[in-house]
């Protein structure tokens, strides 16, 4: 292997994992600023509103980028995405400036459509190594999120200080934040390089590439098992993580617990999604990706019946539940992304993978409408339950795929 394709590698590498930073540092602090300025404005009834037009930005945002890859290029692609995300951040610290909800939901949706393309950075990382590497190659991508968990949270408090200073409402800071970001972002991606050559097998022509070896054949497989397998796990996973995340503040806060202890759920959970990424990519590329997605699921599994085991324990059982509810995510969503890494055609590859994404992202919407009724219908117990269940169906598809 050449000196050059590998300093090309990196170079991109580094260049993917950068706008992922940047784009979730923006997506974090953003969002949580608009969910407390549409709260304040037009009641907690609404206060979801920002959520949805993220994730919804995001889902379209995917489906476009990975439709446009092919045509016109990585880099073009998403330095056009950060571009649009920055022009929707502007847009959104207007409406943060004029307390507006309109122009603060349009700027959200549109930072969503560039976040779409810092999801299918992942699987451009990927596409640059060999099959075996390519669960890390991803993994090191998808652990750039740890940053902006991180990030975002903790530039709210500054940065609303300094827009006091400034003589702006303190919530327009975090839009700032957001705008520097996102802009950043945008300059990082005109840094990829023009053409890195993927990593391909010998000998080898259009279809699937060579699995790791130790690994199943995947072309000897469906065509419709190579994506609809990780679909599934990865759709479940969604429903169950963002159902239990989303009403976990509830139940805290219907126990008498304080934002600080929200806090300090959330940031287990947070570190469970993204800190240990790298190592669900070596237990994809090193016992195949497969693995990695049974175990998530058998980690989610865990985790719901822990959240049911100690709904209250907010210093001990809960911070475990949500710790293990992201790792187990994480663990699918690495697993499953490697697996539409390695086992699609190139020529499809792309399409399929922002297709997938959309899907996912879709399911997060239903996720956060749908816990809101378990929990008012049953409690966050029946939240548990249902995440549990969902977390375990996959395993069962997947068993009965297999007995045919």
């Amino acid at each position: 292997m050449g000196t050059s394709t590998m300093t090309g590698r990196a170079r991109s590498t580094g260049v993917l994992f950068t706008g992922v930073a940047l784009l979730n540092t923006a997506t974090v602090g953003l969002g949580t600023a608009a969910t407390l300025i549409v709260a304040a404005g037009s009641g907690a009834v609404w206060s979801g509103l920002p959520s949805v037009a993220n994730v919804l930005g995001t889902a379209a945002g995917a489906l476009g980028a990975g439709t446009l890859v092919p045509r016109h290029g990585s880099r073009r692609v998403l330095a056009g995405g950060y571009g649009i995300a920055a022009a929707g951040a502007l847009v959104a610290f207007a409406g943060a400036l004029a307390t507006s909800v309109v122009p603060l939901l349009l700027g959200i949706l549109l930072v969503g459509l560039g976040n779409g393309g810092a999801q299918l950075s992942r699987y451009l990382a990927a596409d640059l190594y060999p099959p075996d590497r390519r669960g890390r190659a991803l993994s090191t991508v998808v652990w750039g999120g740890t940053v902006g968990a991180l990030a975002g949270p903790a530039l709210m408090a500054p940065a609303a200080g300094a827009a006091a200073g400034f003589g702006w409402p303190s919530l327009s800071g975090p839009a700032a934040v957001a705008v520097l970001a996102t802009a950043g972002a945008a300059l990082a991606a005109v840094f990829l390089p023009r053409h890195v050559p993927p990593r391909r097998q010998p000998g080898l022509g259009p279809g699937p590439e060579a699995p790791p070896p130790g690994t199943p054949d995947s072309s000897q497989r469906p065509p419709g098992t190579r994506f609809v397998r990780p679909l599934v796990a990865m759709v479940a996973a969604q429903l169950a993580m963002g159902a239990v995340m989303t009403m976990t503040p509830l139940q805290l806060q219907s126990h008498g617990h304080g934002l600080g202890a929200v806090g300090w759920v959330l940031s287990a959970h947070m570190i469970g999604m993204f800190a240990l990424a790298p190592l669900s990519g070596r237990i994809a590329d090193r016992w195949g990706p497969r693995v990695a997605i049974n175990a998530g699921l058998g980690v989610l599994a865990l985790a719901t019946a822990t959240a049911l085991a100690a709904p209250t324990a907010h210093t001990s059982g809960l911070p475990i539940a949500l710790f293990l509810l992201g790792y187990g995510w994480n663990l699918v969503f690495v697993g499953g992304s490697a697996q539409l890494s390695r086992d699609l055609a190139p020529e499809t590859r792309s399409r399929v993978q922002g297709s997938v994404d959309a899907v996912v992202w879709s399911a997060s919407a239903l996720a956060g409408l749908g816990s809101g009724a378990l929990f008012a219908g049953g409690g966050y117990a029946l939240v548990a339950v249902v995440g549990g269940v969902l977390a375990l169906l996959p395993l069962a598809f997947s068993a009965a795929r297999d007995g045919r």
